[in-house]
């Protein structure tokens, strides 16, 4: 590969970060199934709510909690300990974890190709987004589904 060569594909990557208003609307308008990775059962925490919503929305909101080991169901939905585990194609995981707790998971996700991984608002993890990106995996961090949903009338 020639050094030119070699620049264009180490900033190839970038592209997968989404950012713009713009590009997260088509994000969500190209979205079907959603699988939710730390999704939670207290209808008043936002990894319960936030959820909730999309799935009222129209999306397939498949939950994938990390806690709750005897849980089979959510929001009406059957529980998958793994991304990987969920049948058929997922269009996006919605994190719902800390941070440093994302790395964990990463292998996981990159297993199942997503289109898209999300991470809510106050998640951010540059170097896991970067890695994600660099599998071909777009990714949005710090921004919060619900609100985005609302902003787009839905």
């Amino acid at each position: 590969m020639t050094e030119p060569q070699a620049r264009t594909n180490e900033s190839d990557w970038r592209r997968h970060i989404i950012d713009s208003d713009q590009r997260i609307r088509e994000v969500l308008l190209a979205t079907k199934r959603i699988a939710v990775l730390g999704i939670k059962q207290e209808s008043y925490q936002p990894a319960h709510f936030v959820p909730q919503y999309a799935q009222r929305a129209g999306y397939d909101v498949i939950p994938v909690p990390v806690y709750y080991p005897q849980t089979t169901e959510m929001l009406g939905q059957q529980v998958y300990r793994r991304v990987a585990d969920i049948p058929g194609d997922i269009d996006m995981v919605n994190v719902f974890r800390r941070a440093e707790s994302i790395p964990a998971h990463l292998d996981d996700i990159i297993a199942k190709q997503p289109k898209t991984v999300w991470f809510q608002s106050g998640i951010r993890n540059d170097a896991a987004a970067e890695r994600l990106a660099r599998a071909g995996i777009d990714v949005i961090q710090d921004r919060c589904l619900l609100v985005e949903l609302r902003q787009m009338g839905r």
